[in-house]
């Protein structure tokens, strides 16, 4: 039986660097196939390729889909083909409805107007297929990341999908989202519909993939079965190396209370009835790591928010540093007194796109490469520049390059390094390897390690409960704004973690064994 799509010997190089050398790959209809690989390993670029988004001649080898070789010039080609992608950053307008996104570009006319009978009975067709029980009139904006995603599909139905490539689709969606996604990819695959899924969350990729297909530095490495490879097999396809432990675990000594809050509140911005964080309190120790575990939506970005002045809300509660209290309500309070901040949503909050490398790192410490007329040391600042890019090993051909244009982990190393520019004592990591690779994270969580070896205090706090476990000293378990564990992590198990999340007592646990 002839393959859906073969992809033979494709070169894809910019200037005098291979993206993608001489790899080849072959998929079958109805068929799910993971392509793994470290961000800057060649993925997005064979994709691209697949996709017409570069288009032929610029890469070399040939393409064949349904029997037919394709030379696409335009992504528009591939889509008529039966080709759809979704990117990781949705192609979604956000002020449109539904079913306005679904057949833009598609739209259904009568004699030159627009049949909206007929689209919406269609759209309505859709979206059951996706599991999707909105009206076609909601506007996309008004729906949560999960319900974007099935829109997403939902559209590359309407295009008489074939093969639909996924980028990164659980990157920010619930564990319940995630497993709807899934459930929908399946039944596309009941229905001839072949998958390519592009993910670092392996145990989505095992539980998901009829093969394994793995990138690294633009070569094709192997492609395996499922089935006949474990995730530590994936790791060192990807990295090169095998990973002994995921969570490197050096030792560190706690010392003396660095943070202490006391009946911290807040309350939603909009709805100030509702209370995002409910009375909760806690202790942070020099050269600890504190956890912080919960469902989403559970109050955890909002406690720390607050203890970085930025939350929008309003909010009570006693916040001491080394046993002395004191007052923030502006992120430039929190940097005085010690505290750095890696926020959730980089994109949005951590990076300023545009700007250069260089100049994202040092944005928030310029004050230590001025003068007394308030001019730059451009020297100084260059010199730490280098310094912080080769301390955190943040690739990059340039300081001057937009920071927008690294990966996803090396922009997040930027992002750090920026905070450690501020010498804090006390460093807030949310959602610190969201979206980024194997390697990457690893790096990450050796920092990590090296900082509190320093006697810097770390939160963290993450949707993967491994991770929170992996790196954690003691574990706050948070659930609808309420703390209902503080738990010492001596061989902590996720059971444990979700079991005091969902009990319906309010009695916090100070320790278990």
């Amino acid at each position: 039986m002839p393959y859906l799509l073969e992809m033979k010997n494709i070169t894809k190089a910019f200037g005098t660097v291979k993206a993608v050398d001489n790899v080849s790959l072959a998929l079958n209809a109805g068929e799910i196939m993971s392509l793994c690989g470290e961000n800057g390993s060649g993925k997005s670029t064979l994709m691209k390729v697949l996709c017409g988004i570069y288009p032929h001649p610029t890469w070399q080898g040939e393409i064949w889909f349904a029997g037919e070789q394709l030379k696409p010039a335009h992504i528009r080609d591939t889509e008529q083909k039966g080709i759809a992608i979704i990117h990781q950053e949705l192609a979604l307008v956000k002020h449109l409805t539904v079913l306005e996104n679904i057949f833009l570009g598609n739209e259904i006319t009568q004699h030159g107007v627009m049949d909206y009978d007929t689209m919406t009975v269609k759209c309505e067709k859709l979206l059951n297929q996706v599991s999707l029980a909105i009206s076609p009139d909601t506007r996309v904006g008004d729906l949560g990341l999960g319900q974007q995603q099935l829109v997403e599909i939902a559209k590359a139905l309407n295009k008489q999908v074939r093969l639909l490539i996924l980028d990164e689709p659980t990157a920010s969606l619930t564990e319940q989202e995630t497993a709807i996604l899934l459930e929908i990819i399946r039944d596309l695959q009941n229905h001839g519909i072949a998958c390519i899924y592009i993910s670092h969350k392996l145990n989505e990729v095992k539980a998901i993939s009829d093969t394994i297909c793995v990138i690294r530095d633009g070569q094709h490495i192997a492609t395996r079965d499922a089935d006949q490879v474990e995730e530590n097999d994936i790791i060192a396809m990807m990295v090169g190396r095998e990973l002994t432990a995921l969570y490197p675990s050096e030792p560190h000594q706690t010392g003396d209370e660095v943070l202490r809050v006391e009946h911290l509140t807040a309350w939603h911005p909009v709805n100030r009835h509702i209370k995002r964080v409910n009375d909760i309190s806690f202790s942070l120790h020099k050269g600890e790591i504190l956890g912080i575990a919960g469902l989403v939506g559970a109050g955890r970005t909002e406690a720390v928010q607050c203890l970085f002045g930025v939350w929008p809300g309003r909010w009570q509660g006693d916040i001491y540093i080394e046993g002395e209290k004191v007052a923030i309500r502006r992120c430039e309070q929190a940097i005085a007194h010690g505290i750095a901040m890696v926020p959730e949503d980089r994109k949005k909050d951590g990076i300023v796109p545009v700007m250069a490398v260089g100049q994202n790192i040092t944005l928030a410490a310029l004050s230590q490469f001025s003068g007394a007329l308030t001019t730059l040391n451009d020297a100084a600042e260059q010199h730490c520049v280098e310094q912080s890019i080769k301390r955190l090993k943040v690739k990059t051909s340039s300081v001057e390059l937009a920071i927008g244009r690294l990966s996803g982990g090396n922009q997040q190393k930027a992002i750090i390094a920026r905070c450690l520019l501020l010498n804090p004592r006390i460093l807030i990591l949310d959602e610190p390897t969201r979206g980024i690779d194997i390697g990457a994270k690893y790096e990450i969580y050796k920092l990590i390690n090296h900082l509190v070896q320093q006697g810097i205090a770390v939160i963290v706090i993450s949707s993967e409960l491994p991770e929170v476990l992996g790196l954690s000293d003691r574990v706050l378990v948070m659930h609808e704004g309420q703390l209902k564990a503080n738990l010492v992590n001596h061989n902590l198990t996720q059971e444990q973690v979700m079991e005091a999340a969902l009990r319906s007592d309010h009695h916090v646990e100070k320790q278990l064994v």
